[in-house]
């Protein structure tokens, strides 16, 4: 008997394939480096882990994706819990991701890094755009949890410092799920009331999960347009957060922070008493020095009435001196009158007539000759021209018993019998009169064109 033959199809072996790495395989730990990672619109994470020997597909759908701590990128070894399965249609198995961390390092530390790389290259962390402290703030706001010893901590201080600055609580909640709305909320509702000269984040040490909130880059944004002077106070003395960088000014503790923002009441009065003291001893040596002056010139000073005899004789002198320089000038414009008396007179518009008359009757006299001589001379030429015209004239020649042989109806002078035909009108022109006649014959060369 024939043993009939098992066929498969290739949905088959894929499904029993799947099937049995699936039950083997069902959550795993694995470890590799990540290549060729992709995240498309779908928002699922698609990449290769790989090893020195191998690699396997790996893939992470969009929920697991939205609570990760950091951005997976090329290069990163990681530690993932996931299962092994078959992607049928292709028939390729791949490992489904639930989590992943860094090998090596936390999820946190290198969110951390990862975030404070992407504000440093914004420019949220530049000294350029910090602002400057107030002096002497108006009224002081701090943004901490209402609870902890940082609130009663920077009370103290500013109280110690400067009594009567009014210190605004804004209390939050530093640390959990909620404290990053809180801190975020904060800032805005300072910044849209603008009653604050200065904005204090506090709150105590703590790991890098406690801290977590002000390294987030919402609260980030929110102190980087915040139009009021932040001071970051978060944490001891070497922990170090993002809010820190993007800060105006960062203080290592709370305590410190009170007393950056805070001038020192008694510090402000023995300094106002030592400026006041050294400003009345300037006074006073001014006055001393304008004292000695005052004497000095003093002694230069003349007797008024000393000044007035004086003042009567230099009166006389200059009056002397000015009657005198008016008689001059006196005499030199008497003197200059009469000179230019004497010239108007020469230049007396009667004489000036006369002379001008004689001068016109000159003129006319000369200028008469000139054209009768000029007539004569023009006269002859005339005559001398009319009887050369008179010679040149048709008319003369006519006299002489010529005549002039003209077409009727064109006026033009004929000059060759060859130019008229038989039978046609012409006009003869004679010294006296002319002829209308019809050419009967025409002679040409001695011949007789009929």
């Amino acid at each position: 008997m024939i043993e009939q033959r098992r066929i498969y199809s290739v949905s088959e072996i894929n499904d029993q394939i799947k099937g049995m790495i699936e039950k083997s395989f069902p959550m795993i730990w694995i470890t590799g480096e990540i290549s060729n990672f992709r995240r498309p619109s779908s928002g699922h994470g698609y990449f290769t882990l790989k090893d020195a020997r191998s690699q396997i597909a790996a893939v992470m759908f969009r929920a697991q994706m939205r609570n990760m701590k950091f951005d997976p990128e090329d290069g990163l070894s990681i530690v993932g819990l996931g299962r092994i399965s078959v992607y049928e249609p292709r028939g390729t198995y791949q490992v489904i991701l639930e989590y992943i961390e860094p090998k090596g390092i936390g999820a946190l530390q290198i969110a951390y890094e990862q975030l404070k790389a992407k504000l440093a290259t914004e420019g949220l962390f530049e000294e350029s755009r910090k602002k400057s402290l107030p002096f002497l703030p108006s009224r002081i706001s701090v943004i901490t949890s209402p609870t902890g010893a940082v609130i009663h901590d920077i009370i103290h201080v500013v109280t110690r410092r400067f009594p009567g600055i009014p210190i605004e609580i804004v209390p939050v909640n530093v640390q959990g799920d909620n404290s990053v709305d809180d801190i975020e909320k904060a800032f805005l509702l300072l910044n849209d009331r603008n009653t604050s000269d200065v904005i204090i984040l506090a709150r105590g040490g703590g790991s890098l999960e406690d801290l977590q909130p002000f390294n987030s880059e919402r609260v980030a944004r929110a102190i980087f347009v915040s139009r009021i002077p932040v001071v970051s106070a978060v944490g001891h003395e070497t922990d170090f957060t993002i809010a820190d960088f993007v800060a105006d000014l960062r203080s290592p503790t709370p305590s410190a922070a009170a007393e950056l923002v805070s001038p020192s009441r008694d510090e402000l009065v023995r300094r106002c008493s030592e400026l006041t003291l050294r400003i009345t001893s300037r006074t006073y040596r001014y006055i001393e020095q304008l004292q000695t002056r005052l004497s000095e010139s003093t002694r230069y000073l003349t007797h008024p009435r000393q000044r007035i005899q004086d003042s009567r004789m230099r009166l006389d002198e200059m009056s002397g001196r000015i009657i005198r320089a008016m008689t001059n000038q006196l005499q030199q414009n008497r003197e200059r009158l009469s000179w230019r008396n004497n010239t108007l007179l020469s230049a007396s518009p009667k004489i000036q007539i006369q002379k001008s008359h004689v001068k016109l009757e000159q003129y006319s006299h000369n200028n008469l000759n000139y054209i009768k001589l000029i007539f004569s001379k023009n006269k002859a030429g005339f005559r001398e021209l009319a009887a050369r015209i008179q010679a040149l004239s048709p008319l003369a020649i006519l006299s002489r018993g010529y005549s002039i042989t003209r077409f009727v109806t064109k006026a033009a002078v004929i000059r060759n019998s060859k130019d008229v035909h038989v039978g046609q009108d012409l006009e003869i022109l004679l010294a006296r009169g002319a002829l209308l006649c019809t050419v009967k014959r025409i002679l040409s060369d001695g011949k007789t064109n009929i």
